[in-house]
């Protein structure tokens, strides 16, 4: 077996299994999860990701959490580094401060040499002006560029 891409799923994929109306979305975090059990990716995600569910009801956090226990063997804890490089990504203006764990998911895949962020937070995340600021500050801090996508993005990237 050859490679296996190293993924960091943030918040809004584990929102998007469980939402009540059917959408596309919702569909291919369905086709992401069914590749996870199928070993095509190495999962991770982090300790932000359970303080951003901890906000939600009680009902929903336990059902992600419980969506997080069963796929994903990979829990990346708070790091000095992952802190450094979020602060990073917002002095240079490419995620606002007010969003700084958006910046903390990214430079958690970062930090820790992953190859995707996949998330469908299309306002700070999986947008171009991101995707290039963080590929330059990556860079520059030593650290490689890595693929901020949408479910569908990784999943088509895995079929060529």
């Amino acid at each position: 077996m050859g490679y296996i891409p190293k993924l960091y799923l943030e918040t809004t994929i584990f929102n998007f299994y469980f939402v009540e109306k059917e959408s596309k979305k919702q569909q291919d975090t369905l086709k992401l999860f069914d590749a996870i059990v199928n070993e095509k990716y190495q999962v991770f995600t982090s300790e932000y990701v359970y303080n951003e569910i901890s906000k939600d009801s009680l009902l929903k956090y336990r059902k992600m959490k419980k969506l997080i226990d069963k796929h994903v063997r990979n829990i990346l804890t708070f790091d000095r580094r992952v802190l450094n490089l979020a602060e990073k990504y917002v002095k240079n203006g490419i995620i606002p401060e007010k969003y700084i764990t958006d910046a903390r998911h990214i430079a958690t895949a970062s930090v820790n040499d992953l190859d995707f962020v996949i998330s469908f937070n299309m306002g700070h995340i999986v947008k171009l002006k991101t995707i290039i600021g963080t590929g330059f500050a990556n860079l520059h801090y030593g650290y490689r560029q890595i693929g901020l996508c949408t479910p569908a993005e990784v999943i088509e990237y895995d079929q060529v």
